[in-house]
């Protein structure tokens, strides 16, 4: 069955689309698309409160050509969320009514809380399950998604205002990493040390860079000695010498920065980088809803 995925970001759009099954009782994910477009709406919300009518029209038209898609595919399964851009803007609801009008998407404004349960239904297969404690921390454009994950099952998160974008824009909140580092105060135990699990596109490429074997994790001495030669670069000998494009190579400075921080705070020394998101996340919820509404078609047909 193939599923469609569309994530509005502070800094891109996305549409993921996969074709899922279920073979011996596991579950068997291909992915047969990926578009990622930097619309970047942060930079109208974190520094205006509000979305241009410009950025307006670049997500309506990126949404609509999203719709062709999943319609050339006959995909009728598929969700869009929206992040802590569309959820902070003052117009925000009125834009997500004229997107569903105009697009035929019906777009939810999820919360910080939402987004972290929703990238969970990724963890939870084997990649935690030999690690008793881990913190599994997804930086965006607009927050940032801690959660403590023990034995496989989330005790606690908590989103908080950390972006690239935003902080790009200057528009951390203060007092921000005190509440940061005051949930890591309250998880950390000293009997099992965490590991943390990266997520998004910037811990994605620093992965890539290190060259480490894809499911061997990061060293946070590794990941610390990569944010500080990336940065060190002007803008564009960065893109020139790391092959980053232009959206990616201003935010992943402020990505590396916030990464290291939280791993400092809570005593991890690795961090695996699995390569999954929101959009994952998202697929993985809707094929648990195919299933249940299959069963629910098969229990009203034989009542």
């Amino acid at each position: 069955m193939r599923f469609g995925a569309i994530d509005i970001g502070s800094n891109a759009a996305r549409l993921l689309v996969k074709d899922v099954r279920q073979k011996e009782g596991v579950i068997v994910e291909q992915k047969i698309s990926f578009i990622r477009v930097p619309i970047r709406l942060g930079e109208d919300v974190f520094e205006m409160g509000h979305i241009s009518e410009a950025k307006e029209i670049s997500l309506l038209k990126t949404l609509m050509g999203f719709r062709y898609l999943l319609e050339a595919q006959e995909i009728q399964w598929f969700r869009a969320c929206a992040t802590s851009s569309i959820r902070e803007a003052n117009n925000g609801q009125e834009l997500v009514q004229r997107i569903e009008e105009a697009a035929g998407i019906r777009m939810e404004c999820i919360s910080g809380q939402e987004e972290a349960d929703i990238i969970f239904q990724n963890f939870r297969g084997s990649l935690l399950e030999k690690n008793e404690n881990a913190l599994y921390i997804d930086v965006g454009g607009g927050s940032t998604e801690l959660t403590l994950i023990r034995e496989g099952k989330k005790v606690r998160s908590k989103s908080f205002q950390l972006g690239t974008v935003r902080a790009l824009k200057g528009r951390i909140p203060d007092g921000e990493w005190d509440a940061v580092k005051s949930f890591v105060d309250h998880i950390r135990t000293s009997k099992s040390p965490m590991i943390a699990v990266g997520t998004g596109g910037n811990i994605n490429r620093y992965h890539r860079l290190s060259r480490v074997e894809r499911n061997a994790p990061l060293s946070l001495d590794a990941l610390r000695d990569w944010h500080q030669l990336i940065e060190a670069c002007p803008m564009p000998l960065r893109m020139r010498t790391f092959g980053l494009k232009p959206d990616r190579a201003d935010v992943i400075v402020p990505a590396g920065e916030i990464y290291t921080r939280v791993m400092e705070l809570a005593g991890c020394h690795e961090i695996l980088v699995p390569k999954v998101g929101l959009s994952d996340g998202m697929i993985l919820g809707l094929w648990e809803a195919y299933l249940a509404d299959k069963e629910a078609r098969k229990v009203s047909l034989n009542s």
